[in-house]
């Protein structure tokens, strides 16, 4: 199995894990935040099993497949990411639509979006260190 399935086949299983935060008791705080940063709803569940269905089929079908989906997938984390470190609120869960620009601590800001931001930054240069396994 080459790198690039492998990675894949990894961000399935943690998009998975993130779309299960919600649901592992001992998670969540009194107000619905998993570790007292996130707040996950329905919109994010629904992102995080898409994306990790996508990344699983990606993985299953080849490496230009899983190199492709880790480009794309990286771009649209990393962007959203870095539009919330802007206002606050992403784009992908449409929390930039629903709430608009949201005024938080840059702290706080940085804590939300650092998986987005590690994930998508990972998987664009896994798409780009690896690219020589997908044909």
């Amino acid at each position: 199995m080459s790198r690039l399935r492998l990675i894949s086949g990894l961000y399935a299983l943690a998009l998975l894990g993130a779309a299960a935060l919600n649901y592992v008791p001992g998670l969540t705080d009194a107000q619905g935040r998993a570790f007292g940063i996130f707040a996950l709803d329905i919109y994010d569940d629904s992102l995080h099993l898409a994306s990790a269905l996508w990344a699983g089929i990606a993985a299953l079908l080849s490496a230009r497949a899983a190199r492709n989906f880790l480009f794309y997938f990286g771009i649209l984390y990393f962007s959203d990411g870095l539009l919330g470190l802007v206002t606050g609120a992403g784009y992908l869960d449409l929390g930039i639509v629903n709430y608009g620009i949201v005024d938080l601590p840059l702290g706080f800001k940085i804590l939300a979006n650092l998986p987005h931001l590690f994930l998508g930054g990972v998987a664009i240069v896994s798409s780009y260190l690896f690219a020589r396994e997908a044909p």
